[in-house]
C-alpha cells in the first residue's frame, strides 16, 4: 500500500507566503542532512487548520497553543518553539499588543462597553489574552458591549482602523512582521498595552512520528537557525532561534 506524502506547513506567520516558502528551502536542506525522510519540497498552505494539524502524515507545522491543549493534545506531538526578535517576545515566550485608534486616552479598562475586535475565538493570542486582559482590569465577559470576530489578525487591526471596532489584541510577531512589511495596516493606531508573556506557538509533528525523527526535526531546525546561509531569511521573518521545550510548556 502506498503512503500519502509528508506535509509540512508553517501557517501562523504568512504576511509573506515567498518569504516563508524561501526559510522552508533552507529548513527542508537541512532536515534532510539530519536524516528526516520524506522532507516536502514545497510546503501547504491549509484552509482547514484543524483538518491539516491532525494529518497523520503530518511531518512539521505550526499550530496556537490554545487548541494545543485543548484539542490537539493527545494527538500531535510538540517537536518545540521558535525564538522571535520582536518587541513583546522574550525567549520562546510572546505577548499579545493591545491595539486602539490614535487618540484613545485611558488604556483598556476606558473601552468598557465598547467593540472588540479578535480574529478567532480559538486563538491565544487574539482572544484568550484579551479576556485575560480583560480580567486584569476587573472586568468579566460582559466587559465589551460586543465583540466581532474577524478571521485574522489584519483584518482586526483593519476593523479598528475603520472605526468598526474599539480595540484588538494583536499576537506581537504578527505586529512586528506587519510593522516591517506592510506599515500602512498600522497607520491611525496606536498600542495601548501589551498583555503578560505566555508560551510561543508550538512546533507540532504528527503523533506517530518516531522518536529517531522527532529528534532529526528539533536537530534540524537548530542546524537551520545557525546556519549563517539562511541569515537574510531568518531576518525576514524575525526568526531569532529555535528550541526544543516539551509539551508541558503549555499545560
Amino acid at each position: 500500500m502506498t503512503l500519502p506524502p509528508r506535509t509540512a506547513a508553517l501557517p501562523m506567520y504568512d504576511l509573506q507566503p515567498e518569504a516563508v516558502q524561501a526559510w522552508w528551502r533552507g529548513l527542508a536542506a537541512a532536515l534532510r542532512r539530519e536524516g528526516v525522510p520524506e522532507v516536502p519540497e514545497v510546503l501547504t498552505w491549509p484552509d482547514d487548520l484543524e483538518a491539516h494539524w491532525l494529518q497523520p502524515r503530518l511531518l512539521l507545522s505550526q499550530a496556537c497553543g490554545h487548541p494545543l491543549v485543548t484539542r490537539l493534545w493527545d494527538a500531535v506531538q510538540v517537536v518545540g518553539a521558535m525564538r522571535y526578535a520582536a518587541p513583546g517576545c522574550e525567549g520562546i515566550r510572546y505577548s499579545s499588543l493591545l491595539v486602539a485608534r490614535d487618540g484613545h486616552a485611558g488604556g483598556l479598562a476606558a473601552l468598557a462597553g465598547r467593540v472588540a475586535a479578535v480574529n478567532d475565538p480559538g486563538s491565544y493570542s487574539g482572544c484568550i489574552a484579551l479576556r485575560r486582559a480583560v480580567a486584569s482590569v476587573g472586568g468579566d465577559q460582559r466587559f465589551f458591549g460586543r465583540t466581532t470576530f474577524t478571521g485574522s489578525h489584519r483584518a482586526s487591526l483593519a476593523a479598528v482602523r475603520q472605526g468598526a471596532a474599539d480595540v484588538a489584541a494583536i499576537d506581537a510577531v504578527t505586529h512586528a512582521l506587519i510593522q516591517r512589511h506592510q506599515p500602512a495596516l498600522l497607520q491611525g493606531l496606536q498600542v495601548i498595552g501589551r498583555t503578560p508573556l505566555a508560551p510561543g506557538l508550538p512546533l507540532i509533528t504528527a503523533l506517530h512520528t518516531s522518536a529517531q525523527e522527532l529528534r532529526a526535526l528539533q536537530r534540524g531546525l537548530q542546524a537551520a537557525c545557525r546556519d549563517p546561509a539562511l541569515a537574510a531569511e531568518r531576518r525576514a521573518l524575525l526568526i531569532e532561534g529555535f528550541e526544543a521545550v516539551p509539551a508541558s510548556t503549555w499545560e
